[in-house]
């Protein structure tokens, strides 16, 4: 029971969170009043968004700042790319030597500074030219040397690979227009990377070939025993605020069970949320999993100190 379901009998689960967001294109308050007691926010101006995370309330937000991406690279020709959403990373000659901080160097250093939890690396070849697998690897290195990871978007032929070889930690997205040979994802399990889901934004509802591509890439790379993150690019496209039934849904069709839709909708990457908060779904667990992303979708965002053991005396 909780204090907003007086009576109510429900599930109790660990904070709910949505790993792919942009408060840029929602703004900062758009999720105040759902079920997400966390957010990672995945790209936007630097200055901005370091500030709404800063901010007091849930959800909590995580955030990467800037895309960092090649001089004329994705997203800096994006109309939704509000102005230092992008930052180029131009190489100069003389970046080799280690007497002076280099172009990556500076540029996941700036990130940091503003307190990112996480780098963010636009690999979208489908756009325009991304970073050379030497810029790529000093991201990473760098990124790393800070104890922070490295998430990519991962877009075009061969950006998988790419992003895989260097040590990228995670992808904003599931591959959607590619299809990743068994191996590929043998190596990515193996490395301990963590997929995005952002299944709905494939289609938004109907079916494409980008959404099958990622359907079966994602029900691979779990049934390999790759780590699922729930996430949704909320701000791409209509979607709803707070839980979207519709990823919930396609997750299930990608292979995972309830117990596996709901690890991947509280892992705490890339950081933890405050442990005071609890979820409450009200209502019986359904006995289908078909009836599971509706049910989940109802869920409220409580004080764990709020919701009550709940013990049927007649069936002790």
């Amino acid at each position: 029971m909780s204090a907003e379901h007086p009576g109510e009998t429900g599930t109790m689960l660990p904070p709910l969170i949505d790993h792919h967001v942009h408060l840029m294109l929602v703004g900062p308050d758009a999720l105040r009043d759902t079920a997400l007691a966390g957010v990672v926010d995945l790209g936007g101006p630097l200055d901005t968004i370091a500030a709404y995370a800063h901010r007091d309330g849930v959800p909590r937000v995580a955030f990467a700042g800037s895309f960092l991406t090649a001089p004329g690279g994705y997203p800096t020709d994006r109309p939704w790319a509000s102005p230092g959403s992008a930052r180029e990373i131009v190489v100069e000659p003389g970046d080799e030597r280690a007497a002076l901080p280099t172009a990556a160097e500076r540029a996941v250093g700036e990130q940091l500074a503003f307190g990112a939890s996480v780098i963010k690396v636009a690999l979208n070849r489908a756009a325009g030219p991304v970073l050379d697998a030497v810029t790529l690897a000093a991201v990473v290195a760098n990124a790393h040397a800070a104890g922070v990871p490295v998430v990519s978007h991962v877009e075009g032929e061969g950006m998988s690979q790419l992003a895989i070889d260097a040590g990228v930690d995670a992808f904003a997205h599931t591959p959607f227009t590619e299809r990743l040979d068994d191996e590929l994802i043998a190596r990515a399990v193996a490395a301990g990377q963590c997929w995005i889901s952002t299944l709905f934004v494939t289609g938004y509802g109907e079916p494409t070939a980008e959404t099958e591509v990622a359907l079966d890439n994602l029900g691979r790379f779990y049934a390999a025993g790759g780590r699922v993150l729930y996430g949704t690019d909320l701000g791409n496209g209509e979607q709803p605020l707070g839980v979207n039934p519709a990823e919930l849904a396609l997750l299930v069709r990608a292979g995972l069970g309830a117990s596996a839709v709901i690890a991947s909708l509280t892992d705490p990457w890339p950081v933890a949320v405050d442990g005071a908060l609890a979820t409450f779904v009200p209502g019986e667990p359904p006995a289908s999993l078909d009836e599971f992303p509706d049910w989940l979708a109802t869920a409220d965002l409580s004080p764990a100190e709020d919701l009550q053991p709940y013990l049927d005396l007649e069936h002790r």
